[in-house]
């Protein structure tokens, strides 16, 4: 009796001691090699974003950098009338000349600062979008390297 007992006993240790071995080394393995494929394409989709939203802020830039040009050389060619004007006046009504041409060159030097401010506001907000995707982005790439990780512990322990 104390012989069957002592047997039961070292085979409750022994399916304990077996319960708990560590998982196989190819399972591990495994885990590992998908979390590194995973978090790679995650990696790549980050970048991916980072370049479109760059991209993106460019594009804005030029266009806003273009309207602002066009409107500094509508200004000047406003300010070049302005003088043909001028100079070509009659002595008595030069005075009148040069007030009307200060009023067009003043109104076009407005209209440079308007479109000036609503390039800006643009470029800044497509910036801000940009920020916004790459904050995004890398959230979403950070998940991924955790979840990844996750797995790999869990295979350890299997």
């Amino acid at each position: 009796m104390n012989k069957l007992i002592a047997t039961l006993i070292a085979g409750l240790f022994a399916s304990a001691a077996m319960a708990q071995t560590p998982a196989p080394a190819a399972d591990v393995a495994k885990a590992q090699a998908k979390a590194e494929k995973t978090v790679a394409k995650a990696e790549a989709k980050e970048m991916k974003k980072d370049a479109a939203a760059d991209q993106d802020v460019a594009k804005a830039q030029a266009k806003a950098d273009e309207k602002v040009a066009k409107a500094h050389a509508k200004a000047e060619k406003t300010h070049m009338k302005g003088e043909e004007k001028v100079a070509k006046a009659d002595p008595e009504d030069k005075v009148k000349a040069e007030a009307k041409a200060d009023k067009k060159m003043a109104a076009a030097n407005a209209n440079v600062d308007k479109t000036t401010a609503k390039a800006d506001a643009k470029v800044a907000k497509e910036k801000a979008e940009a920020m916004e995707d790459k904050a995004i982005a890398a959230a979403k790439t950070n998940e991924v390297k955790a979840k990844a990780a996750a797995d790999v512990k869990a295979a350890t322990v299997k």
